[in-house]
């Protein structure tokens, strides 16, 4: 994990270079974010369109429902990379600064929901926001993926799962990151800011899975596999 400053260019006098640097690496984390790798593998492996499968969603997913588990597995593993990367851009360019790595990592994360290459219609942004806070909040992350593996164990239902997890990853960072690590009280405010925020974006992203779990109607592995 990055040491990080609350400060825009932490120790330097900002100039108009860093400003057009700054703004170089935001635009780089949202192309980054738009490269579409679900609807590459899919294309690759069947020839299908995956925004025609299931949800319409070019994420992991829907990937694994149109060309199954290792398609799925890929295509989670270069999402996860692409919020690794421009996190980890934006940290380089800005001397680690966090909010500057947390801007790249909400505009990957929006490059992946609207991205430029398809139209503006992309993926749910999970796999990417799980890459984005395994660099800035990685003991966090990592017991955010803890409760959306119990979820899905026992729900089999993977909007559940990403949603809660999800929604519970600012506290995750206050206890973990705050009480656990004693990061200081400044960046960990700003930390849960960030979470709660891109937090938001990516829960709104599911509202349609929202409506079919309060519905009843939401699609699970288990009704998947008795369907075959």
């Amino acid at each position: 994990m990055y040491h990080t400053s609350n400060s825009i260019i932490p120790n330097q006098e900002f100039s108009f270079i860093m400003g057009l640097t700054l703004a170089g690496l935001l635009l780089l984390a949202y192309l980054l974010g738009s490269i579409p790798f679900g609807f590459l593998i899919v294309k690759f492996t069947t020839h299908g369109d995956v925004r025609q499968v299931g949800s319409g969603s070019t994420g992991a997913t829907n990937v694994t429902r149109s060309a199954g588990l290792k398609a799925g597995l890929l295509t989670y593993l270069l999402d996860v990379a692409k919020g690794v990367a421009a996190v980890w851009l934006a940290g380089t360019g800005s001397g680690q600064n966090l909010h500057a790595m947390g801007a790249a990592g909400a505009l990957c994360i929006l490059g992946h929901m609207y991205p430029v290459f398809l139209g503006f219609r992309g993926g749910k942004g999970v796999a990417t926001g799980v890459g984005v806070f395994l660099m800035l909040a990685p003991l966090a992350t990592g017991g955010a993926l803890l409760v959306w593996v119990l979820l899905f164990a026992i729900t089999r239902t993977v909007s559940l799962g990403s949603i809660v997890a999800t929604a519970l990853l600012p506290v995750l960072i206050w206890v973990l990151d705050g009480m656990v690590n004693h990061v200081p009280h400044p960046l960990v405010t700003a930390k849960c800011l960030w979470a709660a925020g891109i937090g938001l974006l990516i829960v709104a992203k599911h509202h349609e899975n929202i409506r079919r779990l309060l519905s009843g109607t939401e699609s699970t592995f288990r009704k998947q596999t008795e369907e075959k």
